[in-house]
């Protein structure tokens, strides 16, 4: 709703891979000291800083653009009587740009905002709902609740194979304190409420500065084992006098009930429940944002008066690493960035260590009664090198693949090397096979080894994995335990959540 003034678990049982590196360099200054935040990288947790705050910090880097873009036209709309289309969420999610976002259909009760969906093979479009309409209502207020008439702004991630949407829900026309909720879906498409259908985030109402719109605009990503939200609250300390800004939350658990960091003057502090504010991190409404590994760096969207502004953040938002990056062109409302299920960027298949593409929707004219007309605009982004260094070549490189020093493949995943024996079978698994090795990853040790008939086990509704030195390493690709000479061997689900896991061979990037 506008406002107006695990989990990719990957258990690690072997020991953990500590690598520093720096969070923001050119080609030329990877190797200079001091020229970003050190960070350290841990598979399958939560990246976290070397160095003390204020300790390096250096004035933000460059980047360059290049190849700007846009649709012609609107991509997509909620059809028939929708007065208004604004606030998607953007996902490359199984070679399909999955777009969720705010709009109001006569067909869909109560009345009210209404989360539609749609989905296109191209960014351009033509986006089409599930039910080969222009946009398919999926979610809408449910009578009696915190959401009773209005549900909108939606922001989904996909983690262990569960979607996840967060979404601004208001009783009312004119209710005061907007709130946010969450529901899941095994497709995307069909919702279920948790919290027993109550709000996670309440509006703090620790200040009144006439804006009474509350808390709302969510905005998730997944980072090592923990969700982070960035949303509006109006009331909280720390908005600006006419109730702009994004404050951040962070838990392991999707819900918030526990486990909650809010992100303070000082970094990320241990506070009892969702109520916390006091810092936010860009004076904005209606802002995404994502997690890039290529730069090691959030990506905050907002919309200024030349179009969609990116500001960067280190790993614990202590400096920018980066100057602002701008994606030009008319807007209204917005934006939505097109990320990758687990709300990361979108890496480039065919230059991961030098090129970001940087993709958005945004609404982009005045409707009958709203922002309306959303459209495509994107561009790339340059003047880096992440893999200079070997820290940032793991996270850059996640789900890449190149020649081993032994005539086989190196897969690089979650910040570990698997080693794979048949070229064919790691083709099958990676994002693409490199033509060349990447000399930073010359010393990083193999972590296991896939060789030909390896055993495999599989459970019902778990799927089907490799056993390689006692952990479980799974995979959704179904023809791969074939290409590999293996059976797998039937388990029940106890068998299965015995085992160490290792990181997903082939999670949807």
């Amino acid at each position: 709703m506008r406002a107006t003034h695990r989990r990719r678990r990957a258990a690690v049982s072997a020991a953990l891979l500590a690598l520093t590196f720096i969070a923001a360099c050119t080609t030329s200054e990877a190797s200079a000291p001091g020229n970003g935040p050190e960070i350290e990288v841990v598979p399958g947790k939560t990246p976290s800083p070397s160095a003390k705050p204020g300790q390096g910090k250096q004035s933000p880097l460059p980047l360059v653009t290049f190849r700007g873009r846009k649709s012609d036209k609107t991509v997509a709309y909620g059809g028939g009587d929708a007065p208004y289309d604004y606030a998607p969420s953007v996902l490359l999610d199984g070679g399909r740009y999955r777009m969720w976002w705010c709009s109001q259909l006569g067909v869909a009760n109560p009345a009210g905002d209404d989360i539609v969906m749609a989905e296109a093979r191209s960014m351009d479009g033509p986006f089409a709902g599930p039910d080969g309409k222009r946009a398919t209502p999926i979610f809408s207020g449910r009578p009696g609740g915190f959401d009773a008439m209005h549900t909108c702004d939606p922001s989904v991630v996909r983690v262990d194979g569960v979607y996840y949407m967060y979404y601004t829900g208001a009783a009312g026309d004119h209710a005061h304190g907007n709130a946010i909720g969450l529901a899941v879906s095994r497709d995307g498409r069909v919702w279920s409420r948790v919290n027993e259908g109550k709000p996670i985030v309440r509006s703090a109402r620790h200040v009144s500065n006439g804006n009474t719109y509350g808390a709302g605009q969510p905005s998730v990503l997944f980072l090592g084992d923990k969700f982070y939200l960035m949303f509006t609250d109006t009331t909280g300390e720390g908005a600006g006098r006419n109730g702009a800004g994004q404050f951040v939350l962070r838990s392991r658990d999707p819900k918030f009930s526990e486990g909650v960091e809010a992100l303070g003057p000082d970094g990320f502090e241990k506070v009892p429940d969702t109520s916390a504010r006091g810092r936010t991190i860009v004076d904005a409404f209606s802002a995404d944002w994502m997690w890039v590994d290529s730069l090691a760096a959030f990506a905050v969207a907002h919309e200024t008066s030349n179009g969609t502004l990116l500001t960067f953040w280190d790993i614990d938002f202590h400096t920018n690493p980066y100057d602002p990056v701008l994606v030009p062109g008319i807007w209204r409302e917005g934006p939505g960035l097109v990320r990758r299920p687990d709300g990361h960027a979108i890496v480039s298949t065919e230059d991961p260590c030098g090129t970001l593409p940087l993709d958005l929707v945004r609404a982009t004219k005045e409707g009958r009664h709203g922002p309306a007309d959303l459209r495509h605009f994107g561009l790339d982004v340059g003047g880096f090198d992440a893999c200079k260094t070997t820290g940032r070549a793991l996270l850059a490189l996640d789900g890449f693949a190149m020649p081993s020093p032994q005539r086989t493949i190196d897969l690089v995943i979650n910040g570990e090397l698997v080693r794979v024996d048949r070229r064919s079978v790691a083709e099958k698994l990676a994002v693409r096979v490199l033509d060349g090795r990447v000399p930073s990853l010359d010393d990083v040790k193999v972590a296991a080894r896939l060789r030909p008939g390896a055993e495999a086990v599989a459970a019902p509704g778990r799927g089907t994995g490799f056993v390689i030195d006692h952990r479980l390493w799974r995979f959704d690709s179904a023809d791969v335990a074939a290409m590999n000479s293996s059976s797998p061997r039937q388990v029940s689900d106890e068998d299965w959540d015995a085992y160490d896991r290792g990181p997903d061979l082939d999670p949807s990037r």
